[in-house]
This record gives structure tokens, C-alpha cells and sequence, in this order.
């Protein structure tokens, strides 16, 4: 048996408001129905179960006692997706030989190898379900969970939606979390109950800590089909995305909006990289929303870039000049001013319904058009081709882009800059698929260049932000003098690395492409 469930952090304060949407909503179907759950689960003393991704759990349900097994659990976008095992175990005593799934209990067997089974953790829970009737037919149950794990003597409370899917398409679990809770506040959980159980036990905790989320090397199977490969990538950009929205709400670090910047710039590129498969009119909006928040999480990022990065760099480097420092003070203040603005946007509805369209878009194949009767074949084509595909696309309009280096005019120099951006992306989607030593020398060379196109920018944004009777701060004459004194600093610097850039792009260019 298979279980598909949205799972989702929630706080506890706002059951009764989901309460009073499901009521509102009229889509329940029988009464809510209250019940206290206790949940342990079992394994060997070395953990060999959990090693395994299987988890063993004597569950009490009222009177009733049940065991379960569970296998193969994924979870990404809050979408839980695991196979199930149950059967009665009265007195709650466990019976091995009772799981009705021989392959299963055969494993479990295995791995248990003779040691004994003995409880890690347990989870002790008040739920309060309705079954919901969507008008496709989509039938789901709605669990509100809320109380707490314990592992030994330590405890944490906690509290969470899942909503399971009983009948019809996974896609009406998201429709019912965003008619649920529209206003913002919803957060995808990242563990199952079982995870957070081992994790208190093992680390004292039930999550992971918050921390800025950088993209991780995504291992595609030359064996993959493009949607496959398709899917790993864009789960991969959700989930820095996902992260990085709650570091930026919750935490002051400036990398936050930063890595926060980079995952819907990924995003982005993957979807150019995979348009000829995926693309339709919901992979359409989510690349408008993207582009939406992207410009709004980077008016934080620059003003972070010129207080931390280039005025305290400056600052640092010429104490004789206060001005410097002061300058520094007030982009920090605007910095500041500009993070609540922005944690309030990203509590809010439209960067919800933005996470929830992109984690349904990414987990029910959202991509899918029924009537374009190619796309199954272009969706099962081997990744390989299609690598060497983008790539080729990416390089030639990089390349065309460059014509003339030394001299492009100001736009010119930053349309290359996007491009050399994307076929960065594109190079480190793919990476996985080619030997690392063909690879290392082009993205090596790569990322010089793109160094260079980093001055350039920040000079343009230093210029653009801070050229203007308006710009606060400028009323002050030592403020007035390090604006002046950091224009001209990024703009001598940028220039200075521009005068390599044409040596640069001639290295990347005689790099044999490691795709051919």
C-alpha cells in the first residue's frame, strides 16, 4: 500500500482558524473526529532499520493496538510519498512474521539480524481529522497533529497538517492547503515523525538548524530520461528556495537573500534549459513569479553587497576617511528597513501560493499537456542528448554574445553577464553527466570571467543606487564625499579587471567544450 500525503508545519495558535475554513469551506464530508495517537518506534541498538529507510512503529489508537512498517519514504515540496504495512498487533506485543508483505518482512528480518528491537522514540499526538471532498473528485483526509516527541528523557513539542490523499489526483492536496490556510504562514516539513524521533534521540533535536542553504550537486544517471532529470533539478531549486525564504523571515544573515537570489535564479535557467519538455502555461506564471520575487529579495541583496561587502571593505582599507564608515551606517539602516519589508512579502500569500504552485508543479508533473501528443517522447528521450543540447544552445548564444568584447557598451557588458550566468547554471544542472577532469578546466575559466562581471555589476548597481538628490544621507557632506569616494573606487576597480576580460574570454573560448 502507498501513502501520499502534504505534509506541513503549522502553528499550533491556528488550528481553530483551519477549523473554521473547513467549515467555511464546505468541502467536508462527516463530522471531524478526535482521537489521541501514540506512536513508538522500534529498531536494533545500531539503528540498522533506519540506516535502511525502514521504520518500524507500534502505534496505539484508542483501544486498539497497530503495527506498521514503512518503506521507500520520499519527501520533497511537503509531498510524502511511502509505502505502508499495517496489521493488528494486540497488546501491542510485535510479531515479525505477522507483516503480511514477504519481501518487506524478509528485509526487516535481515537487517535485524537476531539483535533486538527495542524503542528509540515515541510520538504522542492529538488529531482531529474530516475527510474533504474536492469538486473533481478528489477526496482527501484532513489531520491536524498537536503534541509532541519524546526520545528518553528529552521531549519537543509539535504541531502539523497532513493532508492525505484518499481518492483521485495528489494535485487537490495543494488546492486544499491553499484554500486552508491563504494567507501565508504554511511551511513544508522537511522529516516524518520517525525522522524527528531518531534526531531527538541521536542529536537533541526534532530539525534541522535553520542556516542559508547553498545549491547542492545535483546526481543525474546518464540512464535518466529528461523528465527524470528534469524533476531532480527543479526539486533541488525548490528546496533552496523553500529554505532560504524561512532564513530570510526568521534569521539576519546576509547570506540569506543571497543564496535566496541565486535558487530563483536557478530556477530560472532550469526551466530555459528544460523548456522544450516541460514547458506550458503553468511553467509560464511560475517563471513570472519567480522573476517578481527575485527582483524584490534583490533590492535587499544589493543594499547587503554595498554596506558589508564594498563600503566596510573601503572603510577598512582607508580609516583616514570617516565618511566612509558613516556611509557604510546608513546603507545598513535602508539594509534593515528593506529585511522587514521584505520578511513581511515573504510571510504573505503570494510567495505561499508561489512556494505551493511550484512544489505541486515539480511533484504531480505539472508539466504535463494533455493535448501536445509529441511530449511523451520528448519527455522520455535519454537526458544525454538533451545536455549536450542546452549546452550547445547556451555556449553559441554566449558566444554571440561576445562578439566585438572590447567593445561592448555598458548594456552589452551586462546582457553578457546574464548569459555567462546561464550557461554557469546549465554547466552545473549537467556536471554530473561528464568526467570531472573535462569538466574543471571550462568552469574554472568560467568563473574567472564571471569575477570580472561581478565588479562590473557592482558598480553599476553602487552608481544606479546612490545617484540622486533623494539617496539618504547625501545632505551630509562626509556621507556625500564616500558616495562619490565608492563610485568612483567600484568603478576604477571594475575597469581595472575589465582590461583582462578580452585574455579571459579568449582562455574560456579555446577550452575544448566538455559536452562534444
Amino acid at each position: 500500500m502507498s501513502e501520499i500525503e502534504l505534509k506541513l508545519l503549522l502553528d499550533k495558535n491556528k488550528s481553530s482558524e483551519i477549523w473554521a475554513r473547513v467549515k467555511a469551506s464546505k468541502l467536508t464530508h462527516g463530522a471531524p473526529v478526535t482521537r489521541t495517537l501514540r506512536s513508538i518506534y522500534l529498531d536494533t541498538p545500531e539503528h540498522a532499520l533506519n540506516k535502511a529507510g525502514i521504520a518500524l512503529r507500534l502505534r496505539r489508537d484508542g483501544r486498539r493496538w497497530i503495527q506498521g512498517v514503512k518503506t521507500r519514504a520520499t519527501l520533497h515540496g511537503g509531498l510524502s510519498q511511502v509505502g505502508e504495512v499495517e496489521n493488528p498487533a494486540p497488546g501491542g506485543r510485535l510479531c515479525l512474521d505477522a507483516i503480511s508483505d514477504s519481501s518487506i518482512r524478509e528485509e526487516i528480518v535481515d537487517r535485524v539480524n537476531g539483535a533486538p528491537l527495542q524503542p528509540v522514540c515515541e510520538t504522542v499526538i492529538t488529531r482531529r481529522t474530516s475527510e474533504l471532498m474536492l469538486s473533481d473528485g478528489t477526496r482527501a483526509e484532513l489531520a491536524l497533529d498537536i503534541g509532541e516527541v519524546r526520545a528518553g528523557e528529552r521531549s519537543a513539542e509539535l504541531s502539523e497538517l497532513e493532508i492525505e490523499l484518499l481518492a483521485g489526483n495528489a494535485s487537490g492536496l495543494f488546492d486544499i492547503a491553499l484554500i486552508l490556510v491563504p494567507d501565508g504562514g504554511l511551511q513544508f516539513s522537511r522529516l516524518s515523525k520517525a525522522a524527528r524521533g531518531y534526531l531527538l534521540a541521536e542529536e537533541g533535536r526534532i530539525d534541522q538548524p535553520l542556516a542559508p542553504r547553498n545549491a547542492q550537486n545535483i546526481l543525474l544517471d546518464p540512464a535518466q530520461t529528461a523528465e527524470q532529470a528534469a524533476r531532480d533539478v527543479l526539486r533541488e531549486c525548490l528546496d533552496q528556495i523553500a529554505t532560504n525564504v524561512l532564513v530570510v523571515r526568521q534569521l539576519d544573515d546576509d547570506e540569506g537573500p543571497h543564496q535566496l537570489r541565486v535558487g530563483l535564479r536557478r530556477l530560472r535557467s532550469a526551466f530555459s534549459v528544460y523548456a522544450s519538455v516541460l514547458e506550458n502555461e503553468p511553467m509560464k506564471r511560475l517563471d513570472g513569479e519567480a522573476r517578481w520575487l527575485g527582483r524584490e529579495v534583490g533590492s535587499l541583496r544589493d543594499l547587503d553587497v554595498v554596506a558589508n561587502d564594498m563600503a566596510r571593505r573601503e572603510a577598512e582599507t582607508h580609516p583616514d576617511e570617516p565618511g566612509l564608515s558613516a556611509f557604510a551606517d546608513v546603507v545598513a539602516r535602508q539594509a534593515r528597513e528593506r529585511r522587514e519589508q521584505l520578511r513581511k512579502l515573504l510571510a504573505g500569500a503570494r510567495v505561499q501560493a508561489f512556494l505551493i504552485d511550484l512544489a505541486r508543479f515539480v511533484e504531480t508533473r505539472g508539466w504535463l499537456v494533455a493535448q501536445d501528443f509529441g511530449q511523451t517522447e520528448r519527455l522520455a528521450a535519454p537526458i544525454a542528448a538533451l545536455a549536450r543540447q542546452s549546452l550547445n544552445k547556451r555556449w553559441k548564444k554566449t558566444a554571440k554574445h561576445a562578439q566585438g568584447l572590447a567593445t561592448l557598451t555598458v548594456e552589452q557588458r551586462h546582457e553578457l553577464r546574464k548569459e555567462l550566468k546561464k550557461l554557469r547554471y546549465a554547466v552545473e544542472f549537467f556536471c554530473s553527466l561528464y568526467p570531472a577532469k573535462r569538466i574543471d578546466p571550462f568552469l574554472k575559466r568560467l568563473k574567472k570571467l564571471q569575477t570580472v562581471f561581478g565588479d562590473l555589476n557592482d558598480a553599476a548597481t553602487m552608481k544606479a543606487m546612490f545617484t540622486g538628490t533623494d539617496v539618504p544621507g547625501a545632505d551630509v557632506p562626509s556621507v556625500q564625499r564616500a558616495i562619490g569616494w565608492m563610485i568612483g573606487a567600484s568603478q576604477a576597480r571594475a575597469e581595472l579587471g575589465w582590461i583582462g576580460a578580452k585574455a579571459l574570454w579568449r582562455d574560456l573560448e579555446q577550452t575544448r567544450p566538455f559536452w562534444k
